[in-house]
């Protein structure tokens, strides 16, 4: 196995990999609460991951991903009275929309999606355990959880109990030991969704239901524990408290925690109405131009969502998939991505060691992006020098074939790892000439008529019309290149 260092939020340190079970990974990622289309902010979670979870399995361990879909909350209760839907007819809306927005970034399906609404009865088995235990008590039909009674309650967040009393402005609930206090289960109020408990009918809380759903795949304790910066406090706090105190074991090994999407160079929230909802992010820029984009940047570091910065790494794209089309021609067809990588020959540059390098330490995809884009830059020297030499390669010199191919190889594999690179460059190309098409309603016809009037302006040797043909097209985004076998076009990101 590689040697890989991750980030743990717990320890605030780099530390060595090392799961409970060797070559076996157990993750649980908190799923969104399923109230409302997804936004960008979701995708960067989600999107971290999925590539976590490429990666792991990539270097060989066995790992059990759980994802869970939060189908039962104050939100969703709330939308539905608004919507005039029943909470279930809203929650699998938006996990139906969960899902093929997700299909359409590409995320691998985990190993297991479940819903809290499953897991009533597990849930209700571990309050039970904590009331027994003396860590929760019941209040006209509510059960609270003691935050005073939980040892070390505010370690994963740094908070310290004392100092948040003294500062606390939250409503005063009459019926709590303490402010913070938090709710294990919630008595039924008419019209929203309950099930029967031995504290009287009722649902449980946000916080319980991640133990219980972790617990019942994962076990008592597991190795990573992950989802958005957003959820240290309260929601994991919460969680290590009623976990740990209800089966006395460590409850995760690894927290693993993604930055923030701020849009524009502000905060993303719903107060600035700058929420960017992934299904209309799509009609914009192509879907692996939006995972490219993330992926640029450290999971940890926040992340500036600008069109600018969407513009420029869809230019990137365009430049990985222009490669990948010369090398279809050059090699007579591209690798598949599961083809056995051979060692670069001597002195050349072993871009797939060098990828995983960046990965190991502590999944590193910014650096990791780098070497990518490095390889492809060095692959296209490789084949200008290649295509100018046709001779080179032959039955007593095939090292510049192997080395060519090699390094094709590597870039189909940190692409898959990357979840990238999905599409043959015709079908990349093409895909993005119809989204263009959709959006600014470019007409085919016209710009392949203009192509035509250059190309007839080139063969009466009028360079100054054709120069000026190019430049308008250019205005519309669109840029031309001329080839042996003709001119083919590309929309610009």
């Amino acid at each position: 196995m590689n040697r890989i260092t991750l980030y743990n939020s717990m320890t605030r340190t780099k530390e060595v990999f090392a799961p409970i079970t060797p070559g076996q990974v157990k993750m649980y990622v908190c799923g969104p609460t399923v109230y409302d289309s997804c936004h960008i902010g979701h995708a960067r979670s989600v999107i971290v991951f999925d590539v976590i979870y490429r990666y792991l399995t990539a270097v060989g361990y066995k790992v059990t991903y759980v994802r869970n879909f939060t189908d039962v909350d104050d939100k969703i209760i709330n939308r539905s009275h608004e919507l005039g839907l029943s909470p279930e007819s809203l929650a699998k809306k938006y996990i139906d929309e969960f899902h093929h927005d997700m299909d359409g970034l590409n995320v691998l399906r985990p190993t297991l999606e479940p819903l809290a609404t499953e897991h009533i009865p597990h849930i209700i088995a571990i309050i039970e355990i904590l009331v027994d235990k003396g860590y929760a008590y019941a209040a006209d039909g509510d059960v609270f959880f003691s935050v005073t009674a939980f040892e070390g309650y505010g370690r994963l967040s740094g908070r310290n109990l004392s100092d948040m009393e003294a500062g606390a402005r939250i409503e005063v609930d009459p019926r709590k030991k303490n402010p913070f206090d938090f709710v294990l289960w919630k008595s039924a109020k008419p019209n929203e969704p309950s099930w029967d408990s031995p504290w009287g009918r009722g649902r449980p809380g946000w916080h319980i239901e991640c133990s219980a759903m972790s617990k019942d795949y994962l076990g008592a304790s597991f190795d990573i524990h992950g989802g958005g910066k957003d959820l240290i406090f309260p929601h994991h706090e919460n969680e290590i408290a009623q976990s740990e105190a209800a089966f006395g074991q460590t409850f995760v090994k690894y927290w693993v925690h993604n930055g923030f999407v701020n849009i524009n160079h502000e905060k993303m929230s719903k107060s600035l109405g700058n929420f960017l909802m992934i299904k209309d992010i799509v009609k914009e820029y192509h879907p692996e131009v939006i995972r490219l984009f993330l992926l640029s940047h450290h999971y940890r570091s926040p992340v500036d969502f600008t069109d600018q910065a969407l513009r420029n790494t869809g230019a990137g794209l365009d430049k990985i998939y222009a490669l990948l089309e010369r090398l279809e021609k050059y090699l007579g067809g591209l690798l598949d991505k599961n083809t056995e990588i051979s060692v670069p020959p001597a002195g050349e540059r072993d871009f797939l060691a060098l990828f995983y390098d960046a990965m190991n330490d502590d999944f590193n995809t910014a650096q990791a992006i780098g070497v990518l884009f490095d390889a492809v830059r060095h692959l296209n020297r490789r084949l200008d020098h290649a295509e100018k030499s046709a001779s080179e390669a032959t039955p007593e010199n095939p090292e510049p074939l192997v080395e060519i191919q090699t390094a094709c190889g590597a870039i189909l594999k940190m692409g898959d790892i990357l979840g990238l690179l999905t599409l043959s460059p015709q079908g990349y190309f093409n895909s993005k000439k119809e989204r263009a098409m959709d959006r600014q309603a470019v007409d085919a016809a016209e710009i392949d008529a203009m192509i035509a009037q250059r190309q007839a302006a080139r063969k009466a040797k009028d360079f100054g019309q054709a120069d000026a043909i190019r430049d308008q097209l250019k205005e519309m985004n669109i840029e031309i290149e001329d080839r042996p076998d003709g001119t083919i076009w590309r929309v610009i990101s």
